[in-house]
């Protein structure tokens, strides 16, 4: 398939609290999806490409990270501000069509958001069941061990086989 959107990766370092991924950095892809596509439709293409523990809702609005999961966040309506990396992290607006995959450890929060703001989330096959963790110190326990363990999804969630994401993944 070709891909036919912005591609960006973006690196997050350890700030102490939240470890983020020393190994894999982030990956935007600006208008993956058409802006109207529904979190319908968006779930399917997930699913598709083998993303499974598929949801539609929100971005919770305090710093979180998933020690055993890597997370897709695809936008299906409305637009939202989120910090990525934690409290010192970056700030990066986000709208309908707009997909980011975190690698596990990434800590993520939202700041703001229209008032029809939607995210479908889903994650790789055997990572659907992760833990959620928060920007507290007793939280990091073991974090970078479990996320040094997290095996790399074979397919790309928007794009499958040849996407943005495998590539900037590779083994």
């Amino acid at each position: 398939m070709t891909v036919a959107c912005e591609v960006t990766t973006l690196w997050f370092g350890d700030d102490g609290v939240i470890p983020n991924n020393p190994r894999l950095p982030v990956v935007l892809l600006r208008a993956a999806l058409p802006a109207d596509a529904g979190a319908a439709h968006v779930r399917s293409i997930h699913q598709r490409n083998g993303w499974g523990g598929n949801w539609a809702y929100t971005v919770f609005d305090y710093h979180h990270w998933h020690p055993d999961a890597h997370e897709v966040l695809s936008v299906s309506r409305g637009a939202a501000e989120l910090m990525l990396g934690g409290p010192q992290g970056d700030r990066l607006e986000l709208r309908a069509g707009d997909t980011l995959v975190l690698p596990a450890g990434t800590g993520h929060c939202r700041l703001s958001a229209s008032a029809d703001f939607e995210v479908c989330g889903a994650y790789p096959p055997g990572q659907e069941h992760y833990t959620t963790r928060r920007n507290r110190p007793a939280d990091r326990r073991d974090g970078p061990e479990q996320i040094a363990r997290v095996p790399l999804p074979d397919r790309d969630p928007v794009f499958g086989d040849a996407g943005p994401l495998t590539r900037a993944w590779s083994r």
